[in-house]
């Protein structure tokens, strides 16, 4: 082997190739992956139009609306507990009565905030314009 011939070789040999470390990569790749998550947000967030009381502080009007009873143990019109069902079948026939009805719904104290929201998203799906919610006397 002649000098001449080893001298590329050796040229060869001693190049390493440049590698690109993966360690600060996956470091960033993990902090934008942090950010992203602290910044998004899942919750589906909805509104509800409710009817809130006056500058008096007086109550809406019980006046020809269908006065609800949100109890714990489950709805109540005119003081008498009926079901779901029952329920949404005497709303649809006043709905189909009074296109325009007013539906006050009164939460008692032991029930929970979800389940009065639960109601008036119902009662938005079952057509229902409008809607209140009453304090409890």
């Amino acid at each position: 082997m002649s000098a001449a011939s080893a001298q590329p070789r050796l040229a060869r040999e001693g190049r390493r190739r440049g590698r690109l470390p993966l360690t600060p990569l996956i470091d960033v790749v993990f902090i934008l992956l942090i950010f992203f998550m602290l910044a998004s947000s899942f919750a589906d967030w909805r509104s509800l139009r409710l009817a809130v009381a006056g500058p008096s502080g007086a109550a809406p009007s019980a006046e020809g609306a269908m006065l609800v009873d949100l109890r714990p143990e489950g709805l109540r019109l005119g003081g008498a507990t009926v079901s779901a069902e029952a329920f949404e079948a005497r709303l649809a026939a006043r709905l189909a009565a009074e296109p325009d009805l007013r539906v006050l719904v009164r939460p008692a104290p032991g029930v929970d905030v979800q389940g009065a929201v639960a109601l008036t998203d119902r009662l938005e799906a079952l057509g229902v314009s409008r809607a209140a919610l009453m304090a409890a006397p």
